[in-house]
């Protein structure tokens, strides 16, 4: 496979976690980067760690005006990446409010949703689309009612884009349990204690870092003949 040299790759939600660690892989592999997230201050942070010349910018995708201004702004580029996400509530469907759990989809599936519809025209040429889901979708645990259902859609939308936009690849990504700040809301000695439980559960022995997922989205930017497949990268995780 050739590597991504002369290239424009745009990461939505680079400014931290996976995206971040895609975007870096992205640059190491001779690509252009711009990373995309909703708070100045992480794309300063992110930038500082990426080569000069890579560019970032500020954009609510969940508002279709914000979208539709920033890849307008943009231009042509070669590959979307879609990390944006926030952490999201685990619990028991009967403690969760209705409306709460409802504002999960509005980044994580609409966001997308948003930004493939004004970004696709831009993409050039032999260019793809890779999004994110989760494992929750597959192998669900207690009270992830909310993330498991965000993951399935994320799955439909990806095989219905990659027919509607052909020949732009749209593909996704799956990841298991990653030390990430997907996590935040859970109380640390809880949190140390899931990262553990898996450490000796999972069949690789460790939970991985958002460097060990980013070479997923990195493989189907450079693989040509994949378009419509999720590519599960979990460490085991839906065979315990």
């Amino acid at each position: 496979m050739e590597d991504l040299k002369g290239k424009k790759v745009l990461v939505l939600g680079g400014s931290s976690g996976i995206g971040f660690a895609t975007a870096k892989a992205a640059a190491n592999a001779g690509g252009e980067v711009i990373i995309v997230s909703g708070n100045q201050q992480r794309i300063d942070k992110a930038l500082a760690g990426l080569p000069v010349g890579s560019q970032g910018f500020v954009a609510d995708l969940r508002d279709e005006d914000h979208a539709g201004k920033l890849f307008a702004k943009i231009g042509q580029f070669d590959h979307l990446v879609f990390t944006a996400g926030e952490p999201l509530q685990i619990g028991a469907i009967s403690d969760l409010e209705v409306d709460v759990a409802k504002k999960f989809f509005n980044l994580r599936y609409w966001g997308a949703f948003i930004s493939v519809k004004y970004a696709s025209p831009y993409i050039n040429k032999g260019g793809s689309i890779t999004l994110t889901s989760g494992c929750a979708s597959l192998r669900p645990g207690k009270g992830w009612s909310v993330i498991a259902s965000v993951c399935a859609a994320m799955e439909g939308l990806t095989r219905a884009l990659a027919i509607e936009l052909a020949p732009v690849r749209v593909n996704l990504v799956m990841p298991g349990v990653v030390r990430t700040d997907l996590w935040d809301g859970m109380e640390n000695t809880e949190r140390e204690g899931m990262y553990a439980h898996f450490n000796d559960q999972l069949p690789v022995k460790y939970v991985a870092g958002p460097e060990d997922i980013a070479q997923s989205y990195l493989y189907l930017m450079l693989q040509k003949y994949s378009t419509g497949q999720t590519v599960v990268v979990d460490g085991g995780y839906v065979l315990i």
